[in-house]
């Protein structure tokens, strides 16, 4: 019987096993150091703020392996050899394999920082850094004052997390303006608003020079960069991005650069070994998306795929449109198609933007001034289908278009006010257009053909 190994049991690695024995009687085994079961690592959050148990955050029931017949191997694996199809443990013990997938996800990121593996720094991506946090940060008498560093979405989760127990959060951010490099100026600039409202200490254009030591190994301070001043505390959060979790593959015959090199099969250049999930790195990048992709359903998708090739029926990794979405405290955010910060805009690229006066609510639509072709849209504080923006993405809608059907993409609750009138109202005036808004129509949003 065919063994497939897959190290790693996050959503990529899980995925690929659950899909293969739906499709296959092979052996599987998950081979995995941080937790036996497979848990919803985005729901970690939760579980600091009191609104879910670790366990609530586990999709499958302990007996759900053992019913499926795939094995759990908890460890660490040092070594990869290829020739002899084996991966060597960190307590010895061997482990052969057929077909392995690597899907070993990420870990954060670390820049030489002087004291950055003092007790009380942490990430937040594992189960360990929730257990850290849960010793170092239980309350605001232990924690006086915590410190993240690094402005993107895992940071503003743990500043949000740090606050929900009232303990006091600076939030060092590189940029002058929150995560400037993806999100337009008028987005930036509104959830810089949000996080003081929050009562949160937001420092832009500020970086970390060294966290200090007390006595006993542990955090004592941080000193900035810029101004040598030093900030008191007792936490510190790396939270300036993720890179491939892939150390101990270097040393091995596997090609990697940052990631595990594969091509769109998610092939790497050993023969039976696959990589997936943040830990794969495209050899040529999918269109306009990124080399390595860490995003939970760009790696549940790799899975899905991978199991395809794996029992026998090869399929190219195809990810479609790009999309995601967050929430920036208070603010939910989703992405549909290509929208650029104005650093990073091509030419041929105009943004027409809509901001509510008073709430929370904003939009950008980016389509090509040429051909008034739709290229994507951001939304925060507005809820829209995906399916619907996938569709009009798919079809090459312009722009015109997506505005005069735009309330069949509203997905917020019965009895939200609307704002669909007043974004044409305004894309009109500024564009000398007469676009009519159509009345939401069932028919057409669940129609395949329309």
């Amino acid at each position: 019987m065919e063994h497939i190994v897959i190290i790693g049991n996050g959503i990529s690695g899980v995925t690929a096993a659950r899909h293969i024995r739906k499709k296959s009687d092979k052996k599987i085994t998950l081979v995995s150091a941080e937790t036996k079961y497979f848990f919803s690592r985005t729901a970690l959050m939760y579980i600091y703020m009191g609104h879910m148990k670790f366990e609530h955050t586990q999709p499958y029931e302990n007996w759900f392996w053992d019913k499926n017949k795939i094995d759990l191997k908890e460890g660490f694996v040092n070594k990869i050899n290829t020739d002899k199809k084996t991966l060597e443990f960190k307590d010895t013990s061997t482990l052969t394999y057929d077909k392995l997938i690597i899907a070993t996800g990420s870990k954060p990121n670390k820049f030489g920082w002087p004291g950055q593996d003092l007790k009380g720094v942490m990430g937040m991506y594992h189960k360990q850094d929730l257990e850290n946090l849960e010793k170092y940060a239980p309350n605001n008498k232990k924690c006086k004052r915590a410190v993240i560093v690094g402005g993107g979405l895992i940071g503003i989760e743990l500043a949000e997390m740090l606050r929900s127990r009232n303990i006091p959060v600076t939030f060092l951010v590189r940029e002058a303006s929150f995560w400037n490099g993806v999100l337009p100026a008028q987005e930036s600039e509104m959830i810089n608003k949000h996080i003081k409202e929050h009562h949160i200490d937001l420092r832009l254009s500020t970086n970390l020079k060294e966290i200090k030591s007390d006595e006993n190994g542990h955090v004592k301070s941080v000193i900035l960069e810029e101004t040598g001043e030093e900030i008191l505390c007792n936490v510190v959060g790396l939270t300036a991005g993720v890179s491939p979790n892939i150390d101990f593959i270097k040393e091995s015959k596997i090609d990697t650069k940052r990631g595990v090199l594969v091509n769109r099969f998610l092939e790497t250049n050993m023969n039976d070994v696959y990589a997936i999930g943040d830990c794969a790195e495209q050899h040529e990048a999918i269109g306009q998306r990124r080399n390595i992709e860490a995003v939970w359903y760009t790696g549940r998708m790799m899975g899905e795929t991978l199991a395809q090739t794996i029992c026998g029926n090869k399929t190219e990794y195809k990810p479609g449109h790009w999309f995601n979405s967050a929430k920036f405290l208070d603010i939910e955010y989703q992405t549909y198609g290509w929208v650029f910060s104005e650093r990073n805009k091509k030419d041929n690229e105009v943004y027409f933007q809509w901001q509510h006066p008073k709430d929370n609510k904003c939009i950008t639509i980016s389509y090509d001034t040429n051909s008034n072709l739709f290229l994507g849209i951001n939304t925060f504080g507005i809820r829209m289908r995906h399916e619907i923006f996938d569709k009009w993405l798919t079809e090459k809608k312009s722009v015109e278009y997506v505005l005069e059907y735009l309330a069949d993409a509203n997905f917020d609750p019965e009895f939200y006010k609307l704002h669909e009138a007043e974004i044409v109202t305004k894309f009109n005036k500024e564009k000398g257009k007469n676009i009519q808004l159509k009345k939401k129509s069932w028919k057409r949003i669940f129609s395949k053909d329309v």
